[in-house]
């Protein structure tokens, strides 16, 4: 779908509210001196082939259409959402909650929809020549400047207000190779992903190609985007490797624009400080990537089985937590990845002893049903013996890893925000209960829901000897743990600014429990975590944020492109407008 709208001026979009500027240097917005004349902006449209689109919040996009409003359907669903410039998967990512006044634009209410923290303009860009048109327009005329591909973006980085987006939606080419040339040697099996496709379409055609890609399990994450960039975990890494692991080197690997405009190359041979610096150094903070190459292998069977409980109260809920500790290595032989996700019960009835549901979602490459069955039986034993836990439902599905990890959409459309951590290996092993413990503080914080991936170990520990940005906590993790915080549409701002802030001021504490040693041996995993994180540097970069910050200084001098707790960030305020 494209949304070629007519330019329109800056007032017809209804946006009222302001950022606060200081004596600082600041960027440029409408009304201030530099900020670039409708005649300039025409110029833009015109270079760019009329790809520039006027941007809305998803809400006012939804009223404009036949019948004045989204289905439900559409109104939640990833797919539908990522064909509009201004949607993003979480609908508070749009929200101006801290301007002067707080601009808002909320479903069904959109005659009273500001701009909130929207980009003002997009450029959809199809080539590469859109892109380089966009980054030179927004060094010129000293604007803010985000990139989106798909708005799968837990920490907002791909929106904010008075920005130029630049959308790379539409770079969707898949291509796959057996054997992947740079010069005259053959790097193997690989694929090339444009910035803008899909896992879902990667898994698809991967299937159609008898290979298999490490790769997220969201339908509309962009393997090629902001994934790769954090570090990517995947079901499929502790068999295969993150997917930063699994970038490779020795090829035109990145294609990538860059702050001054050019196109670069980049591999271990061409530019091989901004080549560490797309592995795991944060999404969003190098330029507008184009393209990624990664190394694929013959796809293989799975066994993937869900097994659901219920658990009667926060404590029985706590202990079921610590079963699962006790037995998160029992399936280290065949190196399986797991989605263990404890949540509030929201459908229960007022007769249902069901408070919490633990569903534990397991791939087990290369295994049958009956391995994977026998495998989880101790687990699926001691839990079932706790009282006040109950096995809902199980299921075991034997297949394709692709069709085991392929979704046709993702869920979206809701207020949410994220805290996370790397939990390390040795804490399972040596303090389990310990986890028990965590989880039971953290549900007693009113926490919706403590989602956990094992998504580390295996491949994840052996690949430690790469020379990426991947943060070394990953390497001696065994899980990653998230906490969530939702709100309706209906919270007021004070409450939602106590939603917004209770990982830092009340759960991270809690959850540190977990990370024996100072605050240095802290890490998270930077695309599923809390943008306020005070000390990011740290918690998402570790000791290689001296060195990003390096490579950031030459690569973007003047900071256009920064992101909420990405590298250079602490030189901007929270909407990346003015230095601090």
């Amino acid at each position: 779908m494209k949304f070629l709208v007519i330019l329109i001026v800056w007032a017809a979009l209804g946006h009222s509210a302001e950022a606060p500027v200081s004596n600082a240097t600041c960027r440029s917005v409408p009304g201030s001196p530099g900020y670039p004349r409708q005649a300039e902006w025409d110029a833009l449209n015109a270079t760019v082939s009329g790809r520039l689109v006027a941007v809305v919040p998803s809400a006012k996009f939804c009223a404009s259409l036949p019948g004045g409003a989204c289905t439900d359907d559409q109104w939640e669903s990833a797919v539908f959402r990522s064909n509009i410039p201004g949607a993003m998967d979480q609908v508070n990512w749009e929200q101006g909650y801290d301007l002067n006044p707080p601009s808002l634009c909320l479903r069904n209410t959109t005659s009273t929809c500001g701009q909130g923290d929207v980009p003002l303009y997009s450029v959809e860009a199809e080539t590469v020549a859109d892109i380089q048109a966009a980054v030179k327009f927004s060094s010129t005329h000293n604007l803010r400047l985000v990139i989106k591909s798909s708005g799968h973006d837990y920490l907002g980085r791909s929106t904010a207000p008075s920005s130029l987006l630049i959308r790379t939606h539409n770079l969707q080419n898949i291509s796959f190779s057996d054997s992947f040339f740079t010069g005259s040697t053959d790097m193997g099996a690989a694929v090339t992903l444009g910035s803008g496709a899909y896992t879902n379409a990667l898994y698809a055609q991967g299937k159609a190609e008898g290979k298999i890609v490490v790769g997220a399990s969201a339908a509309t994450v962009c393997a090629a985007g902001g994934w790769v960039q954090g570090a990517g975990h995947s079901a499929l890494a502790p068999t295969l490797g993150l997917g930063a692991d699994n970038a490779l080197g020795e090829c035109p690997n990145f294609r990538i624009v860059v702050a001054n405009g050019d196109l670069l190359k980049v591999n271990q041979e061409w530019h091989p400080d901004l080549f560490y610096a797309l592995r795991g150094g944060g999404a969003g903070s190098w330029g507008v990537l184009v393209s990624a190459t990664f190394k694929t292998y013959p796809t293989f069977n799975v066994t993937s089985s869900v097994l659901l409980f219920g658990a009667s109260n926060t404590t029985v809920a706590a202990s079921l937590a610590l079963i699962h500790a006790q037995h998160i290595f029992d399936w280290d032989s065949v190196h399986a990845g797991q989605y263990f996700y404890l949540e509030e019960n929201l459908n229960a009835s007022t007769s249902d002893t069901t408070a919490f549901v633990f569903s534990v979602n397991t791939i087990m490459p290369k295994t049958t049903v009956n391995q994977s069955q026998a495998l989880l039986a101790p687990f699926l034993e001691a839990a079932l013996a706790l009282p006040g836990v109950s096995l809902l439902s199980q299921e075991f599905d034997y297949g394709d890893a692709n069709d085991a990890l392929f979704q046709a959409d993702d869920s979206v459309g809701d207020n949410a925000v994220l805290g996370s951590r790397l939990i390390p290996a040795a804490t399972y092993r040596d303090s389990p209960a310990t986890v028990g413990k965590v989880y039971e503080k953290l549900l007693e914080t009113g926490a919706p829901a403590i989602l956990g991936l094992l998504v580390a170990g295996g491949k994840v520990a052996e690949n430690a000897n790469i020379s990426s940005a991947v943060h070394p906590a990953w390497r001696t993790a065994k899980a990653h743990v998230i906490v969530i915080a939702e709100w309706d549409d209906s919270a007021s701002l004070a409450e939602i600014n106590q939603k917004r802030h209770l990982f830092q001021n009340i759960q991270a504490p809690i959850l540190d429990e977990l990370i024996p040693g100072s605050g240095d041996s802290i890490g998270s995993y930077s695309n599923e975590a809390d943008v306020l994180e005070r000390n990011f540097q740290t918690t998402f970069f570790g000791p290689n944020y001296a060195r990003l910050s390096e490579i950031k200084r030459t690569y973007d001098p003047q900071d256009l492109f920064i992101v909420g707790a990405g590298v250079g960030s602490e030189r901007w305020d929270e909407w990346g407008l003015c230095r601090l």
